[in-house]
C-alpha cells in the first residue's frame, strides 16, 4: 500500500522506522507537527518524526491544523491506500479521515475500550495496572473508539516509570503496526467493534495531577512518582520550592513518619505518608540538576520534624 505516516515525538519513530524497512508498502510522505521552539534558546526544531522522514528523503508535511485545505489537497494528490498515526497530536477532522481509501490506522499505547485518550501509559502506571499493552484501531470521529484491528499486551513491572513502559511499547506496537498494515492490504485482517464494557479516559496529566498528596497511602504516592517520570514530572513543596520527584520506594517496615515528615540519615531519606514511609532516591531542586536525594538532604540540612508539601 502506499502509505502517509502521522506522527510527531520520538514515541512514534520506531513505528515509522518499521513501515519504512517493510519492502511491501511505501511510506509517500509523513504527517507532522509543525517546528515548534525548543531549548534555552527557544530556536524552532522539527519534530523526531520529521527528523527522521527527512534522512530517509520522504516528503514531510506539516499543518498548523489538519483542516488546512493546502494540506489536504496535497494528502488528495498523493492519494494515499492508508494513514498509519502514531502519537500525531492534533484531532483528525472527518475531510482528512475520508482521503484514504483504507482510513486512518492508529497505534494506541492501551488495551482498548481502556484508557482511551492523551496519556494511557501514565494512567495505566498510576492506577497501578499489572498489564496493558497496545492496539491498532480504525480512527473514527470519537474519542479512541473505531474497531481494533489487532492488540499485543505487556506487563508493567513494579519499578516502571512511564518512560520505562511507553519506550518498550513503543518497540513492541511498531512490529503490531507493520502486522496490521500487511494484513489490511492482503484482506486477512478485519476491525472489530470495542465491547461498551471497560471504558476508562485519560486525559493529559497536568502539573497539578503530579503534585504528591502525602497523605496518600505509600503505594498510591509511588505510583504518582513513576507515572508522572518523565513528564511531567511528580513534585511537593520544600521550603515554598518546588521539589521534583525523579525516583522512590516504599519502604513498609517505617510507620514512624506523619504524612510529609522528613528524616535524613547519612545515606537515606525518608517522607511520611498516609500509610508507611517513602524513601527518596533521586530528586530535582528547583533550578538545579537531578541529584541524589541524601545528597540534596545534606545540602539543605533537613530540620527535625521538617515536612514536604507546605
Amino acid at each position: 500500500m502506499k502509505l502517509v505516516f502521522a506522527g510527531t515525538p520520538e514515541v512514534a519513530v520506531p513505528a515509522l522506522d518499521a513501515l519504512i524497512a517493510s519492502d511491501r508498502h511505501e511510506v509517500a510522505a509523513v504527517v507532522t507537527r509543525p517546528d515548534a521552539p525548543a531549548g534555552r534558546g527557544r530556536r524552532l526544531v522539527a519534530s523526531p518524526v520529521a527528523e527522521r522522514a527527512a534522512e530517509a528523503g520522504i516528503e514531510v508535511l506539516r499543518p498548523a491544523n489538519p483542516r488546512d485545505e493546502e494540506f489536504l489537497a496535497r494528502l488528495r494528490e498523493i492519494a494515499p491506500d492508508c494513514c498509519p498515526v502514531v502519537a500525531y497530536g492534533a484531532l483528525l477532522p472527518k475531510v482528512a479521515l475520508d482521503v484514504p481509501a483504507r482510513g486512518w490506522v492508529n497505534l494506541h499505547f492501551s488495551l482498548l475500550p481502556a484508557w482511551r485518550g492523551a496519556a494511557p501509559v501514565q494512567h495505566s502506571v498510576m492506577a497501578g495496572d499489572e498489564v496493558t499493552g497496545a492496539s491498532t484501531f480504525l480512527i473514527e470521529e470519537g474519542l479512541d473508539s473505531g474497531p481494533v484491528f489487532g492488540v499485543l499486551t505487556e506487563e508493567i513491572r513494579p519499578t516502571d516509570t512511564s518512560g520505562d513502559l511507553l519506550t518498550r511499547l513503543a518497540f513492541a506496537g511498531a512490529g503490531l503496526l507493520a502486522a496490521t498494515m500487511d494484513g489490511i492490504e492482503d484482506g486477512t485482517l478485519h476491525a472489530v467493534e470495542q465491547p461498551p464494557q471497560g471504558v476508562t479516559l485519560a486525559p493529559k496529566i497536568t502539573v497539578e495531577d503530579a503534585r504528591i498528596d502525602w497523605s496518600a497511602p505509600a503505594l498510591r504516592v509511588d505510583r504518582v512518582v513513576r507515572g508522572c517520570t518523565p513528564a511531567p514530572g511528580a513534585w511537593t513543596l520544600f521550603r515554598g520550592e518546588r521539589l521534583k520527584l525523579i525516583q522512590a520506594t516504599p519502604v513498609l517496615d517505617r510507620t514512624d513518619l506523619a504524612p510529609g515528615e522528613l528524616s535524613a540519615a547519612k545515606n537515606n531519606v525518608y517522607v511520611g505518608t498516609g500509610s508507611h514511609a517513602v524513601e527518596l532516591l533521586w530528586v530535582q531542586p528547583q533550578g538545579k540538576k537531578p541529584m541524589k536525594a541524601a545528597d540534596w538532604a545534606r545540602g539543605v540540612r533537613i530540620a527535625h520534624g521538617e515536612l514536604l508539601g507546605l
